[in-house]
């Protein structure tokens, strides 16, 4: 186990003095000069994404040079730019990053354009992250809930992942209109049905190019999330499920942070989903005498896909190598700690 160290590596926000022409122009749009970053990474994804995808839908490559882009184009899309991608998303869903009445058009063409290179159907990020998740707080009524599975097992994941593919988005969209929330409801039936229905025509324009931009993208996105998901809630206090505390986890000084825009604070993330990204570490520590009351899961130096393949082999010892033992007394041994992980990965009856 290690100690809590205030020399939080993590990403915070430092002031500059300067700014490029480029940075003064979106600086005079925006609400927080602090989201200039995401400015960047749009601006990259405009340069190294978009380009290769429309070429790859024209007859200006065939054969082998088609794979030449296609290979490539897959890496950069998916596996450099779309944690970065999704995770900003997360934030601009929390936060209006442009001042009115830029916001609406700039969300909108994120939300619709943007979104399904990187497997992200419209509107159904937003509608469940904000219109469900973030109410329910993955108590039972919360569509991607994970109480009612054993939580360190693969038999449990693949039942919650085929679930959730299957059923999830029918299911979010039925508690949409149950809570009255018909609005966000709407958004997110609209955004399945056109989302689909322009893969289907977009695979008779080019069917190889579809399934690489669009298909698979969105089959990983829903894998991707839900193996999120699962982690970022797989510690649950069966005697007190609703407790932000200790119904979620903290992942700290980890790279993962740094490019993902400190999604390792989930705990802090629910306690305060409105809070900048960059005030997390800082309000991390401010808190740190009431996580260790309520005994919170934080880990240090690992992110979620160590978490979830430690726990779907069940190596809580290695787990409990980078748990945090915050005041020095939340566990009096490895033992201890180890016993709790178990207790809080166990199936919560309905």
């Amino acid at each position: 186990m290690k100690s809590l160290s205030s020399n939080i590596t993590d990403p915070v926000y430092v002031p500059r003095t300067r700014y490029s022409f480029y940075d003064r122009f979106w600086l005079r749009l925006m609400n927080d000069k602090r989201d200039l970053p995401f400015i960047y990474l749009i601006t990259s994804i405009h340069i190294l994404v978009l380009p290769a995808a429309i070429i790859l839908f024209t007859p200006l490559l065939q054969g082998w040079y088609w794979w030449a882009l296609a290979i490539p184009y897959f890496y950069v899309s998916q596996f450099y730019f779309k944690g970065r991608f999704g995770l900003m998303f997360h934030c601009l869903c929390h936060r209006k990053i442009l001042k009115a009445p830029y916001q609406r058009p700039f969300h909108a063409y994120i939300t619709w354009i943007l979104c399904p290179f990187f497997g992200h159907a419209p509107e159904g990020y937003f509608s469940h992250h904000m219109g469900m998740h973030h109410i329910e707080n993955n108590l039972p009524d919360d569509t991607s809930s994970t109480m009612h599975y054993q939580r360190d097992s693969l038999r449990g994941f693949l039942a919650y992942f085929f679930k959730f593919l299957f059923v999830g988005v029918f299911n979010t969209i039925l508690y949409l209109f149950n809570r009255k929330r018909k609005k966000l409801g709407q958004r997110l039936t609209a955004g399945e049905y056109i989302y689909f229905a322009f893969c289907i025509g977009m695979c008779f324009v080019n069917l190889k190019a579809t399934l690489l931009i669009f298909i698979v993208p969105l089959l990983f996105a829903r894998l991707v999330m839900m193996l999120g998901n699962w982690t970022q809630h797989s510690f649950v206090d069966a005697r007190d499920p609703g407790n932000l505390y200790t119904s979620s986890i903290n992942c700290i000084n980890t790279v993962y942070n740094s490019t993902c825009w400190n999604d390792g604070y989930h705990i802090i993330h629910h306690l305060r989903p409105g809070m900048h990204y960059t005030e997390m570490p800082e309000e991390f520590l401010k808190r740190k005498d009431e996580l260790a009351a309520n005994r919170a899961i934080v880990f240090d130096g690992i992110h979620y896909l160590h978490i979830f393949t430690w726990l779907l082999t069940k190596r809580y010892d290695k787990l409990a190598t980078h748990l945090v033992n915050i005041d020095g007394k939340m566990f009096s041994s490895e033992e201890e700690a180890i016993a709790l992980m178990r207790e809080r990965t166990r199936k919560i009856p309905a």
